[in-house]
């Protein structure tokens, strides 16, 4: 089998038997079954907005600049290195040059065999079109691939002979070729051909450089993988003088010299890139784990994740910072949160973005704006801790902020902040599934070298990575030691696609969907792959609904996280130990009368007078806080604990302080004048107007603060003298919701639009290339509308009727919008015509006083 018909194999656009080879892109088009249609229509749905009217509007649209670039991004290494070599390329170029521009002299298996796919893929895309005899890369995409001065192209060729001597007089044209040993000629063009046609003569170029100086030669070397073009001195030195004198090297100015493409071709051996890439890079396996020591290893952090996010957001249940006016949190915010979460700010930044992505977090839209929890938060906490953890993991997947981007500049050079408005890249969804498919391609319990994995990356989508580096996205380049590799070795990533893949390891890993660096079961049936065996590249999340898939992550993890319990453990230094996580009742009210020390699989919370008092400011007394302990721990509850909860108790309330602005009273007036005579009383205001009564000038929670700073343990009061209790009442925004992910472009079609879409473009080209029988009088110019008169019109639609045929339409609808139709007119009455558009694909009716004319087609095409 021939390399032809390889490539006729692997084309995907069906033909539905044109006999002629296209002389268009339209008509390659136009040659294609409905489903190579669907096809393009599906690789670049760019082209669907709106739906094209015909094959040539598709055709047009698919050769605009936009549209081609946002193609050519979407492509991999070495269909892309196909497409340049194209570029380079005679225009149209037999399939033979464009496989000798890749392999060489020399041949290379892996690329003859790769080739083909390559091609189909190209074509597929309407990137390239023609037979294999000649091949053509859509205009647009060689103006961008081809080498130019001031886009110099990635295989590092320069121009050609005729493009480099375009400008050069006819007397050195003729000096060159006879430097070079050529017959003189008696035109420009015929000179140019000479000379082109002894640098691609192998064995006649061969025999000039043999004549060549080693320094030389040694000029062409620097040139000949690019970039092509030199600078020298007005006096250049004897070997650059003799291959400017041959025209081995052309002057394209006073001072620059360029190599041409044909002499680079002969350099390289015929190949058009140093180093093609036919196969994507290997995986590799950084270290192997038992797949049941991954998923415990995920449902271990997966716990993390969900006790991290309850302890955030409990943080700020009366209110969290304020919003910056450019929105955002402020640094100083920022670092707060890292501190009480003990994370670096980093984290911390990924925690607020993850919270604000599941819609639990959000800023409460007040004139003094501030975040808080939404009311979805509270929902969050009434459900199972599985439920909860998918809650969170899926809008993360889909998610297009970037929490990795935070402390970085934007184009302006302004600093982004978290929760900001500057963090959305529309990549990130794309490369998360991307990174979580390549990490099932492994052996379960398999982790992926990151290196490897960002090679991958590039290979896939070479023009995506290197264009977004680009953008001011935060600061490329700067990667520390040891992100995103277990052992510690530094990782180096600086295009946009390289860097979102590194978060996505570092997010992966603490959100429990990799352990240890490899991908973990639950995490495989959030991304709708096989859980017993490698998965293919293109198999990500497709045929099932993201909510079941997320329901069935949640049923995986479930038997791995750890159950939560309904005990503590006292212990005679003034802490409890909670074996596991706490259920909901006993860890809000554990939260409320102790303070958490540490953290980790068992937590460790410290009774304090401050939160025994906090308690029963909570509306506890001291038999409550003792019947509560004894109830829920496993252990006596110890002397110290008894006594330091009776003690707070006995002391809370024997000062009572309420509005007036605020005023303190106490039965011992003695106590009261020990307050006036102390310093750090000064800043309330104080002053006695009744022998137990003091009145303040600050407002009742300052004095309150105030006197307990001082030592003392005033308890508030209602006016009417009873003590207030301060319940922890949460404060909660207005119902938000969750921010939306930002399109990389227009959204994929799904099936049932691809098949109207076809449809209706097969119809409106039927209608447009129809062969018309145009009316002896007509004097229309081509392409007008049909001009008949209204007698002409209502008999030609009424015969049209009467024997099933098909006719061409002028037709001017209300806003004066005119149109070409092609109908099958079933009724004419009461001044309308009722019939099949076959431009619209429907039945319509037209009002025949909006008919400008009417035509009888010459072949029934319809």
């Amino acid at each position: 089998m021939g390399i032809g018909e390889l490539d006729r194999e692997a084309h995907v656009p069906e033909v539905t038997g044109a006999a002629a080879a296209p002389r268009t892109l339209a008509e390659a088009l136009r040659a294609r079954g409905d489903e190579g249609l669907a096809a393009l229509l599906r690789a670049r749905p760019d082209l669907l907005s709106p739906v094209p009217n015909d094959l040539t509007q598709l055709a047009t649209r698919a050769g605009t600049r936009g549209s081609v670039v946002r193609a050519l991004e979407r492509l991999d290494r070495f269909a892309l290195q196909t497409a340049e070599a194209l570029a380079v390329a005679p225009d149209p170029a037999p399939y033979p040059v464009l496989l000798a521009l890749l392999t060489g002299d020399d041949g290379d298996p892996q690329i003859e065999a790769a080739l083909p796919g390559a091609l189909a893929l190209l074509r597929e895309q309407a990137l390239v079109w023609g037979e294999d005899e000649r091949l053509k890369l859509v205009r647009t995409a060689r103006e961008l691939l081809a080498p130019s001065a001031q886009h110099p192209s990635p295989t590092g060729l320069g121009p050609t002979v005729a493009e480099a001597t375009s400008g050069m007089s006819p007397g050195r044209v003729q000096e060159i070729i006879a430097a070079a040993g050529l017959p003189a000629t008696h035109d420009p063009v015929s000179a140019v051909a000479a000379l082109t046609g002894l640098f691609t003569d192998r064995d006649r170029m061969g025999a000039l450089l043999d004549s060549a100086s080693p320094e030389a030669l040694g000029v062409l070397d620097r040139l000949v993988w690019g970039p092509p073009y030199g600078e020298v001195s007005a006096n250049p030195a004897p070997p650059v003088r003799w291959l400017r004198d041959r025209g081995l090297l052309l002057p394209v100015s006073a001072r620059t010299m360029v190599l041409p493409r044909e002499v680079a071709l002969h350099l390289r051996g015929g190949r058009a890139h140093r180093a093609p890439e036919p196969l994507p890079p290997e995986l590799g396996v950084l270290r192997e784990y038992r797949p049941q020591v991954v998923d415990s290893a995920a449902a271990g952090q997966a716990h993390v994740t969900l006790a991290t996010v309850e302890e955030l957001l409990k943080s700020w249940d009366r209110g969290g910072p304020q919003v910056l006016r450019a929105g955002g949190l402020a640094v100083r915010d920022l670092k707060r949160t890292a501190v009480a979460l003990d994370v670096t700010e980093e984290t911390a930044a990924f925690w607020l973005e993850l919270c604000y992505g599941a819609g639990l977090l959000a800023s409460d839209g007040e004139a003094d704006e501030r975040y808080a929890p939404t009311p979805a938060y509270d929902h969050w906490l009434d459900l199972p801790p599985a439920e909860r953890w998918a809650l969170l993991v899926a809008p993360w997947l889909t998610a297009t902020r970037t929490p990795g981007l935070v402390g970085g500049q934007d184009t302006k050079g302004r600093t982004l902040a978290a929760l900001g408005p500057d963090l959305d890249r529309a990549p990130a969804p794309e490369v998360r599934h991307r990174v979580l498919s390549l990490l099932a391609t492994l052996p379960p319990g398999s982790a992926a070298d990151p290196e490897t994995l960002f090679a991958r990356l590039r290979w896939e989508r070479p023009l995506r990575g290197a264009a977004a580096a680009q953008v001011g996205d935060g600061k490329p380049g700067e990667d520390k030691p040891g992100d995103g590799r277990p052992d510690g070795r530094p990782v180096v990533a600086t295009d946009l696609r390289s860097r979102l893949a590194r978060w996505t390891l570092a997010e992966a890993e603490l959100l429990g969907l990799t352990g240890r660096g490899a991908l973990s079961g639950p995490a495989r049936a959030l991304l709708n792959l096989p859980l017993a065996e490698a998965a293919s590249p293109a198999d990500h999340g497709g045929g099932v609904e993201p909510s079941v898939a997320a329901g069935r992550a949640a049923t995986l993890i479930a038997p791995l996280l750890p159950e939560a319990v309904d005990h503590v453990l006292l212990q005679a230094d003034l802490t409890a130990v909670a074996p596991g996580p706490l259920r909901r009742p006993l860890a809000d009210a554990l939260a409320v009368l102790a303070d958490v020390e540490s953290k980790g699989g068992a937590t460790v919370y410290r009774f304090t007078p401050g939160s025994v008092r906090r308690a029963l400011d909570a509306g506890r007394n001291a038999s409550d806080l003792h019947e509560f302990l004894k109830a829920h721990s496993r252990t006596p509850v110890p002397q110290p604990l008894a006594y330091l909860i009776d003690d707070v108790a006995r002391r809370h309330g024997h000062l009572r302080v309420g509005a007036a602005s605020a005023y303190v009273r106490c039965d011992d007036d003695a106590v009261l004048g020990e307050i006036l005579a102390d310093r750090r009383s000064a800043a309330l205001g104080l002053r006695r107007i009744a022998p137990t009564v003091l009145a303040a000038q600050t407002d009742p929670a300052s004095l309150l603060d105030g006197l307990r700073s001082m030592g003392y343990a005033p308890a508030a009061e209602s006016a009417e003298g009873d003590v207030l209790i301060t319940r922890t009442d949460a404060y909660r925004t207005p119902a938000r919701t969750a921010p939306v992910p930002v399109p990389d472009g227009p959204p994929a079609p799904d099936t049932t639009l691809l098949g109207a879409a076809v449809r209706a473009i097969r119809a409106g080209d039927r209608a447009a290339t129809a062969v018309r029988k145009e009316p002896a009088a007509a004097t229309a110019a081509a392409g007008a509308l049909p001009r008949t008169s209204a007698a002409e019109t209502l008999a030609t639609v009424q015969a049209a009727a009467m024997t099933g045929s098909a006719v061409w339409i002028g037709y001017v609808n209300a806003e004066g919008a005119a149109s070409q139709r092609v109908i099958a007119p079933v009724r004419v009455e009461g001044g309308f015509v009722t019939g099949y558009d076959h431009t619209a694909d429907e039945v319509r009716t037209y009002p025949l006083h909006r008919i400008t004319g009417v035509a009888e087609l010459a072949d029934e095409q319809v």
